[in-house]
């Protein structure tokens, strides 16, 4: 009797696992290869979480947040990060209109639903800290006033590694605010055949549109209620806080992970369960997510990093040094 009222408690989650398959079925309509940038994507818009895109020109990052934002029938917008960007062009400013007397709120572009943030390490530090607010209480606060964002919103931001000149290093506390950190590589020889193939068969300026919306935002806001309910053992809680904990005491890193990268691998975690169609997470769904949710969150030693040891090994060391439980 007992086993039969468990089973009746157990969550449906085969509506969202259909919507996330119609999801990637759009998007890979234009994106070829970077399986794993369009998987991680798609399980920060279910587990509610920004995303930092990290790669060299070309590789299609911009891209990937606009085929994001056309498969989403929500408001999108797009901020190209400057050095000379000020935070009122971003959130807004107050302007005075002489017919009423008063002074009337001009939304920024942060106003939407899914936001593009191109180059964000291109905008100077007073900048950067306007999106502090905003990225983790989903609200802007203007001249005392607080202006609450449209339900779901989202940040998508892009970054080149390699180029420096005018750039200016992310606040710690900002990459902390962004679930994953995702690296997107260069494609294989036969993908890249397939980009050339396929641009070649499309018209370039039309690439896009071949992409249809196929969710919108009450019902992404519903798919994220479904991942939140995911069934989570104590023993995969106490896994993510050991992994965590290491990160801490391990001679590798200088600078630990904090709480909020629990929460984020939880988050995750349950959102990668659900697009995989179960009501439960895995060991395996945190092992999955641990590496984008933890190397922007984690400092090396200078030893380490002269050594040209990268945050993705060290954390890999990290968690398959910890007793997986069963």
């Amino acid at each position: 009797m007992e086993d039969e009222t468990l089973f009746e408690q157990r969550i449906d989650v085969s509506e969202l696992s259909k919507a996330v398959a119609n999801l990637q079925t759009e998007i890979r309509k234009v994106i070829v290869g970077q399986d794993e940038m369009v998987q991680l994507i798609i399980t920060a818009i279910i587990a509610d979480g920004h995303v930092l895109i990290e790669g060299v020109p070309g590789v299609a990052k911009t891209l990937a947040a606009k085929l994001v934002s056309k498969s989403l029938q929500t408001a999108f917008s797009r901020i190209q990060f400057t050095p000379d960007l000020m935070p009122s062009d971003v959130l807004g400013t107050n302007i005075f209109n002489p017919g009423s007397g008063h002074f009337e709120f001009k939304k920024g572009p942060v106003f939407s639903n899914i936001v593009l943030i191109d180059e964000i390490n291109r905008a100077p530090a007073k900048t950067q800290s306007a999106l502090f607010e905003v990225m983790e209480e989903r609200q802007v606060t203007i001249d005392g006033t607080s202006h609450k964002m449209k339900n779901p919103f989202m940040v998508l931001a892009t970054q080149n590694p390699i180029e420096q000149e005018g750039t200016y290093r992310l606040p710690e506390a900002q990459l902390d605010r962004f679930i994953f950190k995702i690296k997107v590589p260069y494609p294989s020889e036969a993908d890249e055949v397939t980009i050339l193939q396929r641009f070649h068969q499309l018209d370039n300026d039309g690439k896009i549109e071949v992409v249809n919306a196929v969710l919108n935002a009450d019902e992404i806001v519903h798919l994220r209620q479904l991942a939140r309910k995911i069934i989570v053992e104590d023993k995969l809680l106490s896994f993510i806080a050991k992994i965590i904990t290491a990160t801490r005491n391990d001679k590798a890193i200088y600078l630990g992970a904090s709480p909020r990268a629990s929460l984020a691998i939880l988050q995750a975690a349950k959102a990668t369960a659900a697009i995989a169609g179960r009501d439960f997470i895995t060991p395996d769904d945190i092992i999955f997510v641990a590496v984008p949710v933890l190397r922007h969150r984690i400092i090396l030693t200078p030893e380490k990093e002269m050594e040209g040891v990268s945050e993705d090994e060290v954390i890999n060391k990290i968690v398959h040094s910890i007793e997986v439980p069963r």
